[in-house]
């Protein structure tokens, strides 16, 4: 089994940010593989879905927890299904890559991401599977909290229609073929 948990803040106000690209991701997902609506659960105060990828039962989560919250949400469903942290997958955007990118890691530090942050605390480890979903544009801005709260320009909606797919193909070899096999062919 697998839980795949995109990050993002609940409410339509968040819906298109930057912080909001794991939700987004989820989305795409959840509807490229059939699999059930997502629904509230108010038990992990989250919005579930659940499929079956070549027999793996799979676990799509949007926290409904704000950000830096959600660390709460993913211990509780991994507690619950007794699920080791090798099979959790954690979808977030990323100041430090340019939009367009994306980037594979197991077992880092949170560099500064605050939902990252809460799930290590939470979890007590960093061994789990994150892609990180650039969202940087020429240089880092000085109002951080601000930006990542701004909603994607016309523009680059483009981009980030091709990032979404790849991020979806990238959480599927994982499932099918493992992490080093993605992370070599995704961390290019």
């Amino acid at each position: 089994m697998f839980i795949i948990v995109g990050l993002g803040n609940p409410s339509k106000k968040f819906q298109k940010t930057r912080h909001n690209i794991g939700f987004r991701i989820i989305d795409k997902f959840k509807k490229e593989n059939k699999f059930s609506e997502l629904k509230l659960s108010k038990k992990f105060i989250s919005l579930i879905s659940f499929g079956f990828l070549n027999n793996e039962k799979i676990i799509l989560l949007k926290p409904q927890t704000f950000m830096n919250e959600s660390g709460k949400t993913v211990k509780a469903l991994t507690k619950y299904y007794k699920l080791k942290t090798k099979n959790l997958i954690v979808i977030h955007d990323d100041l430090d890559l340019p939009l367009g990118k994306i980037k594979i890691i197991k077992n880092k530090s949170s560099a500064g991401h605050k939902g990252v942050e809460s799930i290590i605390r939470e979890l007590k480890t960093k061994n789990f599977i994150r892609i990180r979903i650039g969202i940087k544009q020429n240089q880092k801005p000085i109002q951080t909290k601000d930006f990542v709260l701004e909603k994607f320009r016309k523009e680059e909606e483009e981009i980030l229609k091709k990032v979404i797919e790849t991020s979806c193909q990238a959480v599927k070899i994982i499932i099918l073929k493992g992490i080093e096999s993605t992370m070599n062919k995704f961390n290019q």
